[in-house]
């Protein structure tokens, strides 16, 4: 089970260019445009769950479920780190207006024939909470040629402390799953446990990749009648080296941009949050 490929490159045509001239203008004109009066219902890390982690998934509304591709997949789906061979990391930092809060995850993941290992780190500093602060430790396994499995331990960490936390003291779960029926469509769920022993949130996505364009969308079901979540999101690679990407994080607009040179891939994002926007860049190199 492999990773969807990105399309071949080929010559820029002027016309091809302008096109995505326009496209790109159109794209941040309404991201700029509109006021961020829409946005997320908290400040980020408030609780376990893997929103705002890596600036793709944030620029394709959070709906990463089944896409869950690349070294940020320890945090979304443990069970996408089977999708490819040898190692990835990342790091992202929010841009901007830091003084709302700071956040800088980074993770790095290790997969062999089907057999991946992960490590992720998730924090945020001057949050309403504190300072909340997870280890992610991530295992996945291929069981056939249309599925996988994983699931990843996570520790929050003490803060202030005096010494390196290799695991914490608050222990959490995720299960995950991935399910590629065809070579152009999967189906991801993950399973959250945020306290306790019992699961809290269900998530369900899909992924569809039709030529150059990739569409998914993902559904966030509480098990303690919280509100359900809805996250959109469309990636389109025009050249094989350039992407654009938009989205819908449960009702705010998101999108941005990404660029890779050789196996080194830059990613930028644009999010509303309740009275501001936020601005994410983030890196990933392939080895």
């Amino acid at each position: 089970m492999t990773n969807y490929n990105i399309p071949p490159y080929h010559k820029i045509s002027n016309v091809r260019f302008l096109i995505i001239s326009n496209l790109i203008y159109i794209v941040f004109s309404l991201l700029y445009l509109t006021p961020p009066t829409f946005g997320q219902t908290e400040y980020p890390f408030e609780t376990a769950r893997p929103h705002y982690v890596g600036a793709r998934a944030l620029a394709m509304g959070n709906a990463f479920t089944a896409v869950a591709d690349d070294a940020t997949s320890g945090f979304w789906n443990p069970a996408g780190m089977i999708q490819w061979d040898g190692v990835k990391l990342f790091g992202v930092m929010k841009l901007h207006d830091r003084h709302f809060y700071r956040f800088d995850p980074k993770g790095i993941g290790f997969s062999w024939r089907g057999n991946s290992l992960y490590w992720g780190n998730k924090i945020a500093i001057d949050v309403p909470s504190g300072v909340p602060d997870y280890n992610y430790y991530s295992i996945a396994r291929k069981l056939g040629p249309y599925f996988a499995a994983g699931g990843s331990l996570k520790f929050k960490r003490r803060h202030p402390s005096d010494y390196y936390q290799f695991f914490g003291y608050h222990t959490s779960y995720d299960l995950g799953f991935l399910f590629k029926p065809r070579p152009e469509l999967k189906f991801g769920c993950l399973l959250q446990n945020l306290e306790g022993s019992r699961i809290q949130w269900v998530t369900i996505g899909s992924v569809y990749l039709y030529s150059s364009y990739l569409f998914s969308a993902d559904i966030a079901i509480s098990t303690e009648e919280a509100e359900t979540e809805y996250y959109l999101g469309a990636e389109w690679y025009p050249y094989s080296y350039f992407s654009i990407r938009v989205g819908s994080s449960n009702g705010a607009i998101t999108g941005g941009l990404g660029l890779r040179i050789i196996d080194v891939y830059l990613h930028y994002a644009r999010i509303y949050e309740p009275h501001f926007v936020s601005h994410y860049i983030s890196a990933e190199l392939h080895f």
